[in-house]
């Protein structure tokens, strides 16, 4: 529905499978993937995955994982884009930079990652708003949390943001 809205407003959206974590597939969407296309305005950084678990559970491996997507994601599309006129350069970060969470090491760890990037970015005139959201409502990550969690959120004094909302703060 997004997508269909963007170009209801006369964006052109390219979707394609890429794995931003690896150089070569950044450089491949960023040259291939959007030839015979108007110039690329804008980049929103959202992949990620979890791997929860205490630290002394965490093992190298299970950092990685977390690490990759954000991390060597966002990085690789920053180098890609250094040379570009953008008008945006978003980073999906997570309030557990701030605050943390039981169990998120390593996700606080590379969702702090973007928001050094996005100081980085600026430094050097470029563009970037690393945006701290909390958990969302539905599907994606918080979608596999269970009722518990729920409960020790609102005690904590926060919730989920419905799509919708989190969507329309966007524009």
């Amino acid at each position: 529905a997004s997508v269909d809205r963007l170009r209801e407003a006369g964006s052109q959206v390219v979707i394609c499978q890429a794995d931003i974590s690896r150089p070569d597939d950044v450089l491949r969407l960023m040259t291939e993937t959007v030839k015979g296309m108007p110039p690329i305005r804008g980049i929103v950084h959202a992949a990620g995955v979890i791997d929860d678990g205490l630290l002394v559970q965490q093992s190298w491996e299970r950092f990685e994982k977390v690490l990759a997507p954000k991390l060597a994601g966002a990085w690789n599309l920053h180098v890609q884009s250094r040379g570009l006129d953008l008008d945006f350069f978003v980073l999906f970060s997570s309030m557990v930079s701030l605050f943390g969470a039981p169990g998120q090491g390593n996700y606080a760890a590379a969702n702090a990652f973007l928001d050094g990037l996005a100081h980085h970015r600026r430094g050097q005139g470029l563009p970037a708003l690393s945006i701290n959201w909390g958990p969302w409502a539905g599907g994606g990550m918080a979608g596999r949390v269970t009722e518990r969690d729920r409960q020790r959120w609102k005690a904590e004094g926060y919730g989920t943001i419905p799509p919708a909302d989190g969507v329309a703060l966007l524009t």
